[in-house]
């Protein structure tokens, strides 16, 4: 995949598709809320199966049923399309 770093107008579009993210020229946010602790664990758990086949990884913490999610492309600096391929995934996983 492709690793260049998105333009304003890609950027522009990826916030309308899922507003939930937060969207800057250098990262991508979101917060995801949980049932439990175990329902957040296993959501790190399918996400990361993915990142490892993407060779992309997240930056994460978790509390109780809260995981922060920060996706940035270290080596370009700023947001590519990795990001929000991995964005992407992580919103069909956390709405299984």
């Amino acid at each position: 995949m492709e690793r260049h770093l998105l333009t304003t107008e890609e950027l522009d579009a990826f916030s309308k598709e899922l507003p939930a993210w937060s969207v800057s020229s250098d990262s991508l946010g979101r917060t995801y809320r949980f049932v439990d602790f175990v329902h957040a664990f296993a959501f790190m758990s399918a996400v990361a199966m993915h990142c490892e086949r993407l060779n992309h990884h997240v930056e994460w913490s978790n509390v109780y049923e809260v995981v922060e999610v920060r996706l940035t492309t270290h080596d370009r600096g700023g947001v590519t399309s990795l990001d929000t391929t991995l964005a992407l995934l992580m919103e069909d996983l956390a709405n299984d």
